[in-house]
């Protein structure tokens, strides 16, 4: 009697089985059939912006922890005339107000450039650019602790899972360059929200964030994982490559899928990225070919700042590349991120050695090869920190009050936004909230942030919910 299947057709269809079973274990079902279908047969293909951009592609300078804003861009006389006497202000982490121990500047600062912008003296390097810098100095944001804020910070929310900015900015705008990913970030920790805060959360895998290195890893070993094969010849891994893609194509067509099915479509691009990406990624994260004069600049060989620098330079390389979105973290492994000294504020200048010169470097880089007009610098932490003391000579976490500051892009260069109060505490004049930010950052891309929008579960959502208004005063 005559089996009604061979044995190499129950291993043909068995195998197209599992792979079906693979890639609907990676796709979201619900959230492919909700997608766009004009984007599917090529979503990473450059996207027209919803009016004249500004910036083509965003460097976001993470500074993990809460740098201090009063010991750093955002002198307060008063703090030295009441260093050490009872003031009673709001505490954030007691949510009541009580009597607290304003504590002093405890650097130094000195005016620079035409614009007249006071920086203390962490910031030596910094503080030569300032005359191309935008300072906003009344941000206030939402949650008290690194987590919250964090992913605030990165994706709009305290504690729901949505796509963070630079995937939203690769789901507007596309890729500049086919052969690497539209959004990387450098060395990121694992903490505090961790892959969320480079996630695609319920948009389509191919937006997420493409993360090259990890935190306890010198940036100098940075590399995209996997990128090359040894073993086999190009041709050969052509060859595997066409016959894997067919097959996966065939999984649609066997499915019978509509062309709305976006996310098992990105997953499958997502492949066909990273093949392309083994003629191109390698040379982009190789700086042999830098100048010596670049790689002083950088301070690639000071030991205090070689590793930030590395990522800096890494970070314009992506950017000349094409890379829409591209992160740089300075931050930890451990519990205790960079800048959140609430007992040691002394330690803010081990951190400032570690960055500024790098910054000041990439800005200068960035200008002279004429990439500053339209990249868009953005440098800043989850929060502030209190100008009152915690401890002997720390300071606690402040959301309710603090400064980033942004350059190129379209915004005013010399330019100084908003102010805290007296004391630096709270933010008082022409309030930015972070979901103006991101709604300015998404406009200075050409992205009106309530047209970005992605239809999941029922329900358009986009990056800054229902909130969020553009800050037209920075804009030049």
């Amino acid at each position: 009697m005559r089996h009604p299947m061979t044995r190499r057709e129950l291993l043909r269809t068995s195998a197209c089985g599992f792979g079906s079973l693979a890639l609907a274990g990676i796709a979201s079902e619900q959230a492919a059939r909700e997608a766009r279908a004009a984007s599917v047969s090529d979503p990473l293909a450059a996207h027209a912006p919803h009016f004249p951009a500004r910036a083509k592609r965003v460097i976001f300078i993470w500074m993990q922890g809460g740098p201090s804003h009063v010991d750093s861009f955002d002198p307060k006389p008063a703090l030295t005339t009441y260093d050490g006497k009872t003031v009673e202000l709001y505490n954030s982490r007691q949510r009541r107000k009580q009597p607290e121990r304003i504590m002093k500047e405890l650097w130094k600062f000195k005016r620079y450039g035409a614009c007249g912008q006071a920086v203390s003296e962490l910031f030596p390097h910094i503080a030569q650019h300032v005359d191309d810098l935008c300072f906003i100095k009344s941000m206030h944001t939402e949650g008290v602790a690194h987590g919250p804020a964090t992913l605030f910070m990165h994706c709009g929310s305290t504690n729901l899972i949505r796509p963070s900015v630079g995937a939203w900015v690769s789901y507007g705008l596309g890729t500049e360059n086919r052969n690497l990913p539209a959004f990387v970030t450098i060395n990121p920790p694992m903490s505090k929200g961790g892959p969320r805060n480079w996630g695609n959360a319920f948009l389509p895998t191919v937006y997420q964030g493409t993360a090259v290195g990890r935190v306890g890893v010198p940036a100098s070993k940075t590399h995209f994982n996997h990128i090359t094969n040894e073993r086999l010849d190009k041709d050969l891994q052509d060859e595997q490559f066409a016959f894997l893609q067919q097959l996966n194509r065939t999984q649609i067509d066997q499915r019978g899928l509509t062309s709305t099915d976006m996310e098992l479509e990105a997953t499958i691009n997502s492949y066909e990225l990273a093949y392309r990406m083994q003629a191109h990624a390698p040379q982009i994260m190789d700086i042999s070919s830098e100048s010596a004069a670049t790689r002083e600049a950088y301070g690639l060989d000071l030991k205090h700042c070689e590793d930030f620098g590395h990522q800096c330079l890494l970070a314009r390389r992506l950017a000349e590349a094409g890379v829409r979105y591209i992160q740089i973290n300075y931050s930890d492994n451990g519990a205790t991120p960079r800048w959140d000294q609430h007992g040691n504020m002394p330690q803010h200048m081990t951190h400032a050695r570690a960055t500024d010169q790098p910054v000041g470097a990439l800005l200068a880089d960035l200008k002279q090869r004429g990439l500053l007009e339209d990249t868009l610098v953005w440098w800043g932490g989850e929060f502030g920190r209190t100008p009152f003391a915690q401890g002997s000579n720390g300071r606690d976490h402040n959301p309710s009050g603090f400064t980033v500051f942004l350059a190129g892009g379209g915004v005013k260069p010399g330019y100084s936004h908003g102010a805290t109060d007296e004391f630096g505490h709270n933010a008082m004049t022409d309030k930015v909230h972070m979901h103006d930010l991101h709604a300015t950052i998404l406009h200075l891309m050409g992205l009106d942030h309530l047209r970005l929008t992605y239809k999941y579960a029922g329900r358009d959502f986009r990056l800054t919910d229902v909130y969020g208004e553009v800050v037209h005063d920075i804009i030049a």
